[in-house]
């Protein structure tokens, strides 16, 4: 038995062009869907699965022009096993008896400069940042039962501290029931949309900020996704 699980964060910098930075990000989620329902992906390729619905948007009629950031990960019971694909920002981690196991490595090309998958309008293309998708970074590794997954975009780990993450994690901890589990989920969302508008907060984004010479405070608005999943074994 398998879940898959994936986020996307579109780029804010398309609404300078009048474009919705939520439709490239959502159509990317959407055709990984797809795909998925068909049985057209290999589990233990998330970033095959990526780059086939990139490139499909890239063929599509009707092009859904925007950028995307986005993070894939195939929870695979029968082998107790994770395998991640990440490019740029968003990402996941997993807490183990109230402990870091396993995160994904955030991909930048300089601060708040993310990789991420492009689709730029007609004669723009030299003007918009556009990586592969085989340039995601890829991971697997081994999962216990009662390990807790967040899956998020930056909107979270941007605003929250890891401390604060651990600590509603913990929460459910080989928890089964998912309402309780959506409950807590929720909460992390709440925390980082309240801290991203927290003008005296120094969050993990100002204190990054600071470590590349930008003397700044506060939270990070942002758009924010949070996926929350338990290791039932």
């Amino acid at each position: 038995m398998m879940k898959i699980l994936g986020v996307a964060d579109g780029v804010g910098g398309w609404r300078h062009y009048g474009i919705d930075p939520g439709e490239f990000s959502s159509f990317l989620m959407r055709t990984c869907e797809r795909l998925v329902s068909m049985g057209r992906f290999k589990p233990s390729e998330p970033a095959g699965l990526l780059a086939r619905s990139y490139y499909e948007l890239l063929e599509s009629k009707q092009p859904i022009l925007g950028s995307s950031t986005a993070c894939v990960i195939v929870l695979n019971k029968e082998t107790s096993s994770i395998c991640a694909a990440n490019i740029g920002d968003s990402g996941f981690v997993v807490v183990r008896k109230g402990e870091v196991v396993h995160r994904s490595s955030e991909q930048q090309h300089y601060f708040n400069t993310p990789f991420q998958l492009s689709l730029p309008p007609p004669g723009h293309s030299g003007l918009v940042l556009s990586d592969s998708p085989e340039s995601a970074d890829t991971s697997s590794f081994g999962v216990e039962d009662g390990d807790v997954i967040l899956l998020a975009t930056d909107g979270v780990f941007d605003n929250v501290p890891d401390q604060l993450l651990i600590t509603e994690m913990r929460k459910v901890q080989g928890e089964r029931d998912p309402t309780k589990i959506q409950g807590v989920a929720n909460s992390i969302a709440w925390m980082a949309r309240s801290l991203a508008f927290d003008g005296a907060f120094m969050s993990p984004f100002a204190q990054s900020a600071r470590e590349n010479g930008i003397d700044t405070i506060g939270g990070k608005p942002d758009d924010i996704t949070v996926l929350l999943a338990t290791v039932a074994i």
